[in-house]
Order: C-alpha cells, then sequence, then structure tokens
C-alpha cells in the first residue's frame, strides 16, 4: 500500500473543455487553398488580351531563330511521331487557356518533341470565329519550350489541327552532350 499512499483521487468532474472551432480552421485551409490556386495560375503567363483574329481556313506556322529549314520542313509535312494530342474543341478560352499552358509545360518536362493540338474551326463562336485558332497561335509563340508550330496535314485535321515542335528538356539536353562528346 506504500506505493499508492501519495496518490490523490481526481475530482469527479462532468466538465469537458472542448476547444473552440467556428469556422477560423476552415478559413485559414480555404485561404491557403485559394493561395496555392493563384500560384499556380499566376505561372500562366499566356496573354487573354484581345488579339487580331486569324481566318479559319488559313494556316497558321510559327519557326524561331536557329529551327533548321528541314526540321520546320518536315514539322509542315507531318513526319515526326505525334507523342501526344490535346483536344481543345468546344472548350471556352479561360479553359483552353489554362489546358494549353498545361499540356504544353507537362509535355515538355516529360520528354516530347511532336505534339498535336486540336482547336477545331469554331465557325460562329463568339468573341470571334475562329478564336482558339487565333489565341492558340498567339500562345505558342509566347511559350519558351515552343521551337515551331504550323498547321497539321488533313490526315491529322488539317487547319483544325497544329502540329507543335517542342525543344528538348534539360535532361535531353545532357544525353545529347554526353553522347556526341568528343571522346
Amino acid at each position: 500500500m506504500a506505493e499508492v499512499a501519495d496518490v490523490k483521487t481526481l475530482k469527479n468532474d462532468d466538465k469537458v473543455f472542448l476547444k473552440k472551432t467556428n469556422g477560423n480552421e476552415l478559413a485559414k485551409q480555404l485561404r491557403r487553398e485559394a493561395i496555392k490556386n493563384e500560384q499556380r495560375n499566376s505561372k500562366n503567363f499566356l496573354t487573354l488580351a484581345d488579339i487580331d483574329p486569324i481566318a479559319v481556313e488559313d494556316p497558321i506556322q510559327f519557326k524561331q531563330e536557329g529551327v533548321q529549314d528541314l526540321v520546320y520542313k518536315n514539322l509542315r509535312l507531318g513526319k515526326y511521331a505525334i507523342e501526344s494530342t490535346l483536344n481543345m474543341q468546344h472548350l471556352p478560352l479561360e479553359v483552353a487557356h489554362k489546358e494549353v499552358f498545361d499540356f504544353i509545360t507537362h509535355a515538355h518536362i516529360r520528354g516530347l518533341r511532336c505534339v498535336l493540338m486540336r482547336h477545331g474551326l469554331n465557325q460562329d463562336k463568339k468573341p470571334f470565329s475562329g478564336y482558339l485558332k487565333s489565341y492558340l497561335n498567339v500562345w505558342l509563340q509566347q511559350m519558351p519550350e515552343v521551337l515551331a508550330f504550323h498547321s497539321s496535314q488533313m490526315q491529322h485535321g488539317g487547319v483544325k489541327s497544329t502540329y507543335v515542335l517542342l525543344k528538348k528538356n534539360k535532361q535531353q539536353k545532357a544525353e545529347n552532350r554526353e553522347m556526341h562528346k568528343l571522346k
């Protein structure tokens, strides 16, 4: 009994003290999520400003300085394997804006070199006919990962789709340097 001689009995208290949660934790969590979403969206630097429309039947094309003519010709003729496709047809402008940025960014990270963007004709659509194609033309020129692009051949959609040639990512560049290292 000596072991328990200095033990005191607990008060029989019927009260339970709970931590007050008046929504502050939920509000903090929602604010944190909003900040994360804003940071994710703030990385998307592609314009949503007014642009000059391109006629739906006209091809779109672009080549960065330094791209070899034969490489661009092969892209234009659809000779490169299409490694991934993004279908943007019937998407609202704001959704297409996010999808294009995410698709090109992730394709580059994954080491894809040639992708296809299906934008469709968007005839009789607001804000103007062919708006997705017109915005895609501007967006792709703004993206540093893009070397070149050209409207596709008929078997891949013709003027309703665009081939996009992407730069090599860091790993591919390192492998290329190693492979061509002088011995």
